[in-house]
């Protein structure tokens, strides 16, 4: 690790904390847009990793995570420096919207370009200011709008370090997640950089079990690579599973849907996961699960048209022994009375 961290216009020395504002293009009103940065060095070198939310800008989950992660006072790194990043597509939030101004998803504009398109430039502002400078990433992530995700994490994990920091960030389900075009994972991966994606929740909401879930895998992670001190855990860590294969089960009509099934529900192959019911009474069709498997998606609004993608499903060779994990993974970050209370609301 240099002696100097050098984003933008900003120096930051090793033992320092510096929060920054890395400049992008303004609005039409001539209003400077920014991108705000923390980063945290301890005095000690080592890795240096980002953590990034809200490429998709209505995706609020992870803006929260880092908050938490931040905000905590006995957060101190041993070693190595951390890039916290809580808005990468600052636009996207002030519309609520996945995409940029331009109408195109940033995740899709890597590497991007000084003198492309909008979302292109800010691909390349990322990228180069913070991505190439890291060894190490996790990119927080949720499901869209009116789509939920199980905490998961999504990586490559034929390499067998990117394997490992996901079966230490501590959740039930891991997704082996090939690289797709144009993504900051593909991008990270061409400079040498191991990312984590870590998907949980809804656009535009935030939800605890996932929250918490992403916090405490981050810290997970840190303490793996060294970068902060192991501290004794009351919880004991879940053990993941690895989903080779996963598919959306579509809706085979339009109609109001009832749900049979929750995320991280084990459902066998044959067993019913909804009703598709006609508003007016003239049918109602049952929709089930083609293999069995556990949810780790869903949709949330009671409508859907003809074809429309309803429940997303993680296939396991042990599918049973996942159930229980979920379980402990909820038992350990949110107690059973919270869970009542949520559910009362």
């Amino acid at each position: 690790m240099s002696q100097i961290l050098t984003i933008g216009d900003t120096q930051i020395k090793p033992g320092s904390r510096v929060k920054l504002q890395l400049p992008v293009a303004s609005l039409y009103t001539d209003t400077e847009v920014s991108m705000p940065v923390e980063v945290i060095r301890a005095k000690k070198s080592g890795p240096t990793l980002f953590i990034s939310a809200a490429i998709h800008g209505d995706e609020l989950n992870g803006i929260e995570i880092i908050r938490r992660l931040l905000a905590q006072k006995t957060f101190r790194l041993s070693m190595g420096t951390v890039i916290a990043v809580p808005i990468v597509n600052v636009y996207g939030m002030l519309n609520q919207s996945r995409y940029m101004p331009d109408r195109r998803d940033l995740n899709r504009c890597f590497p991007g370009s000084p003198k492309g398109s909008l979302a292109g430039r800010l691909a390349h502002l990322f990228l180069d200011e913070i991505v190439s400078k890291c060894d190490y990433g996790i990119d927080l992530h949720t499901g869209a709008i009116h789509r939920s995700n199980f905490p998961q994490v999504r990586a490559n994990l034929a390499d067998e370090e990117t394997q490992n920091m996901a079966r230490i960030f501590g959740v039930p389900v891991l997704l082996n997640s090939s690289l797709r075009d144009g993504s900051l994972r593909e991008a990270a991966s061409e400079l040498g950089t191991k990312v984590l994606l870590y998907e949980a929740g809804q656009a535009l909401r935030f939800d605890e079990l996932s929250i918490r879930a992403g916090v405490r895998g981050i810290m997970n992670v840190l303490t793996h690579l060294g970068m902060v001190r192991k501290k004794r855990s009351k919880s004991k860590l879940v053990e993941p599973f690895i989903a080779n294969h996963s598919s959306w089960v579509r809706a085979s009509s339009s109609g109001t849907v009832r749900d049979l099934k929750r995320l991280g529900d084990f459902v066998r192959k044959g067993e019913n996961l909804a009703e598709i019911c006609s508003p007016t009474g003239s049918f109602v069709e049952k929709l089930k699960a083609p293999k069995s498997g556990v949810i780790i998606g869903k949709q949330n609004i009671p409508l859907v048209q003809e074809g429309d993608a309803m429940y997303h499903i993680a296939n396991f060779e042990e599918p049973d022994e996942v159930a229980e994990h979920i379980e402990q993974l909820q038992d350990n970050l949110v107690p059973a009375e919270d869970r009542i209370e949520t559910m009362m609301r």
